[in-house]
């Protein structure tokens, strides 16, 4: 029984549970971008190049059955993707940022302007002793 109070603790913990969320979003959004990417980025690159695929944008080395291509264009597509994908990123981190900072000043300003359940508790004892006097 150990063993499954254990894991119970691993599995339900807040940060884990966090983190598979993160992992989710990341995951959807990572499709978002890939979708954007592959339906809209990628056929304006292509048209501009005059080519059907980013893929098919290649530079051959040699000739004959001897000839090697370098695929540029699958590397330039990989590429653009990667960098695409970390600026989304990096906004979606830095909106997040900025309402986490936002959420922890209004907190502070509720906690300052609010006084903690002891203190009211113990002004009540100091007003009830100070009116037996």
């Amino acid at each position: 029984m150990n063993f499954l109070k254990d894991f119970q603790d691993f599995a339900f913990k807040g940060n884990l549970i966090d983190m598979a969320v993160g992992i989710v979003m990341g995951g959807a959004v990572a499709a978002i971008v890939k979708s954007f990417l592959s339906n809209i980025i990628t056929p304006l690159i292509a048209s501009i190049f005059k080519v059907p695929d980013m893929s098919a944008l290649y530079y051959s080395i040699g000739s004959g059955e001897s000839a090697s291509k370098i695929m540029w264009g699958s590397f330039l597509q990989n590429t653009l993707d990667f960098v695409i994908l970390a600026f989304v990123i990096f906004l979606a981190l830095k909106i997040a940022a900025r309402w986490m900072k936002k959420a922890e000043a209004e907190a502070e300003a509720e906690a300052e302007a609010t006084p903690a359940a002891d203190i009211v508790l113990l002004t009540e004892i100091r007003d009830a002793l100070n009116s037996k006097s």
